[in-house]
Formats: structure tokens, C-alpha cells, sequence
């Protein structure tokens, strides 16, 4: 057993049966002056100090003046990419836009090309040391699309990536069936062809073979519409796979009431909100995943949390970790993002950036929380008075610890 002991603060401290909801985001369950005992690779026990129990041939850890809480729950990435694209990065900063570029054949076309491309286990090798980059910062759940393949072979090679970091990885991941992600070219006259292919080869393979877990798909102005999203999940749906949806992005076409009548599990970006949207999010299921670091590399409007906290809903942040419009997997600078751009407080962020991002990626009966049973999948920070310093320093490295699945790294 290992014993962490004089913990200064613990947080997301309780049961969570449902995600965090409204103002309940607001209040921070957390215990000062703690301890946390951990059995094999599972947190058996906390509580504050003064109740410490004596365990004989424990190893104990000694976080004075630190805080630990569980490991960040990234619900929305991109992580298996063939390449990065900077030089698009530059025509952004020419003055092209998000879909100038995509026009000119750039954007998620360019990154398409690209994997076909290459090679199985150098895009596996290539995810591998990402997915390791990103536990390092604090990720300690993370679910992966696919959607740069838009072919049966190429998203095929991207889901087997996935499912070799599975195995590999010692933190949970959970694979999205992206491909409607956009149209490839050698479709672009026969739209409706594409989209059968993913419902009548992809759907069915993969689900069959055990490769995802989710179905995605972008429903945008210029990408895929509303009833083709209805088309797409309701095949998804008939193999059991539940959707989690890009919509509003650029704007606001109807896609977060249909998304909510398949019962999609999380809705993802809603950079644009509307009052139709909060109604039809109000009541259900669905959790509404904000997406700030995209806002941040772009240059659009940020998710309007405040709107989306303040009518009583849950929410989560994620990264977007991707190529193009997100090529950063660091959930400490989301968290910040958060605080600052969003107008969260840390609590909300906190919140959002564990609990509530497990529940956004169905893991959140194994970790996202400080919960008897689930894993020790923890984070012990630097020296800090406060909760309120981790979004508050947000250039500074503050993890002082990792420990996965119970075990030091």
C-alpha cells in the first residue's frame, strides 16, 4: 500500500453519479489536511489527517503544502495525425482563414493525404510518444478520433493505431469513429456516395471488429448537414455506437437538437449558441464539452460557458488536440484558458477538466475523481496555497508528481 500523507488539498473529493451540473460546478469538493491510501492500483481510502490510519509497511508519501487531485480527462482529440501543418499556421497568419485554407486544399484534406500515406507503425510510433508527452503533463484519460482517412482502408489504420495505444497505454482511452470529419476529393461529386460508404462499410466493420467506441461527426455549414448527421447516427446507433458531435463551430444550423435526440453523449465546440440550443440541451443527457485552445489557435469566438453554466447544465473543456486548428494536448493550459477566456472559475474548471470530462467519455465510474474504487490516477502538484495557483500560473510547469495506476512515474 502507499500512503499520501499531509496533503494540503484534495479535490474532487465524493461519489459522483451524474456529471456536475449549473452552480453545483461552483462548489469544490475537496478536504484540507489530507491523506489518501492507495491498494495496488485502486485509491482504497481517504479522509483528512487527523484520521489517518496506521498501516503497517505502508509507503508513505509526504505532500506537504501540495495539492493532489485526479489526472485530467481529456474527452475530445485528434491525437493520430500523419504530420503537423505549419505552414498553414503562417497563411493564417497572412490573413487566410480556417476555411480559405480548407478551400485552397489545405486543412483536414491536407492532413488526409498525408496519412494515407503513411506508414502503419510510424503513425502508431508517432501517436505513442504524443499519447507519452501528454500523460507527462497530467492527462490521465484521453479519447482519440479518427477522420483523417476518410476511406475504409486509411480510417481502418487509424483505428488499429488506436487500439494498439489501448493496449499499450496505461491511462484509459476510448476510440471515435470520425469519418465524416469532410468529403474526400475523390468524392466531391458524389456526396451522397461517401456518406453511404460510411454507413453501409465503416459502421458496420468497425463496430463489428470492436474498433470504436463512438461515432462523431462534423455537422457544419460547408461539412455535413444536419440530416446527413441524422443518417450517420442513427447507422452508428443500430451498432451501438453513441455519438459524440463537432456542432457549432462557425454556426449554428440545428445540429445540437438532432445531436440531442440520438442521445449523443457529449456535444462538442458550440463556439455558437443559440437560446434554441440551451432549451434543447435542457433536460437531457447530453454534456456540452468546451473547446477553448481551438478558439485560441483560430482566432474565433469561445465557447459561451457562462451561458451554457448559468442555465443549469454540465460542462466539460478538452483540448481538440489536432493539426490544425489545436496542435497543443497541454490540459493545464486548457484549464487556464478556461478561467480567463471562458470566464470559469477555477472550481468550474477543475471541475470541467475532470469529473465532468470523464463523464463526457464514458470513463467516469474509473477515474475523473477522488472516489474509493477508482483508480489512483493522480497528479500531486508543487508547493501551492491554493487550488486557485493551477490555473492561475498557467506558463509554469506545476506537476510534481504523476502517480498511474498506482505506481510512481
Amino acid at each position: 500500500m502507499k500512503l499520501i500523507t499531509n496533503i494540503h488539498q484534495l479535490l474532487v473529493t465524493g461519489e459522483f453519479n451524474t456529471p456536475v451540473s449549473g452552480q453545483a460546478m461552483s462548489q469544490m469538493p475537496f478536504i484540507s489536511d489530507a491523506y489518501l491510501l492507495i491498494k495496488d492500483d485502486r485509491i482504497h481510502d481517504y479522509g483528512a489527517m487527523k484520521d489517518v490510519p496506521t498501516i503497517e509497511g505502508a509507503e508513505i508519501l509526504d505532500a506537504t503544502g501540495r495539492i493532489v487531485l485526479p489526472m485530467w480527462c481529456d474527452s475530445h482529440t485528434h491525437l493520430v495525425y500523419a504530420t503537423g501543418r505549419e505552414d498553414e499556421f503562417v497563411d493564417r497568419i497572412n490573413g487566410l482563414s480556417y476555411e480559405e485554407i480548407a478551400n485552397r486544399g489545405g486543412g483536414i484534406l491536407n492532413s488526409v493525404a498525408r496519412l494515407r500515406a503513411m506508414d502503419e507503425d510510424v503513425l502508431y510510433e508517432d501517436a505513442l510518444k504524443r499519447l507519452q508527452q501528454l500523460i507527462q503533463l497530467g492527462t490521465g484519460a484521453i479519447e482519440i478520433k479518427s477522420g483523417y482517412g476518410l476511406s475504409v482502408a486509411a480510417e481502418k489504420k487509424m483505428l488499429n493505431v488506436i487500439a494498439r495505444l489501448k493496449k499499450q497505454a496505461a491511462i484509459p482511452i476510448k476510440a471515435t469513429l470520425l469519418g465524416a470529419h469532410a468529403i474526400p476529393k475523390e468524392y466531391k461529386d458524389n456526396r451522397e456516395g461517401y456518406i453511404q460508404l460510411i454507413i453501409e462499410e465503416m459502421i458496420p466493420t468497425f463496430a463489428k471488429e470492436g474498433l470504436c467506441d463512438f461515432i462523431d461527426i462534423f455537422c457544419e455549414s460547408g461539412y455535413f448537414t444536419v440530416a446527413e448527421m441524422e443518417a450517420i447516427l442513427d447507422a452508428g446507433k443500430k451498432y451501438g455506437l453513441q455519438p459524440k458531435v463537432h456542432v457549432n463551430q462557425f454556426n449554428a444550423i440545428g445540429g445540437i437538437a438532432a445531436a440531442v435526440k440520438y442521445d449523443a453523449l457529449s456535444v462538442d465546440h458550440l463556439e455558437e449558441l443559440t437560446e434554441e440550443d440551451i432549451k434543447a440541451l435542457t433536460g437531457s443527457n447530453t454534456i456540452s464539452v468546451a473547446l477553448p485552445g481551438c478558439s485560441f489557435f483560430l482566432g474565433i469566438p469561445y465557447t459561451p460557458a457562462r451561458q451554457i453554466i448559468d442555465a443549469g447544465l454540465p460542462l466539460a473543456i478538452a483540448t481538440d488536440y489536432n493539426p490544425g486548428s489545436s496542435p497543443s494536448g497541454n490540459m493545464n493550459f486548457v484549464v487556464a484558458q478556461a478561467c480567463i477566456q471562458l470566464r470559469m472559475t477555477p472550481e468550474e474548471a477543475i471541475i470541467a477538466a475532470t469529473i465532468n470530462g470523464a463523464f463526457a467519455m464514458d470513463v467516469a465510474s474509473d477515474t475523473g475523481s477522488i472516489t474509493k474504487g477508482k483508480k489512483a490516477n493522480l497528479m500531486i502538484t508543487t508547493p501551492q496555497k491554493s487550488y486557485n495557483a493551477i490555473p492561475y500560473r498557467f506558463g509554469q510547469h506545476q506537476i510534481e508528481q504523476l502517480i498511474v495506476n498506482g505506481l510512481p512515474i
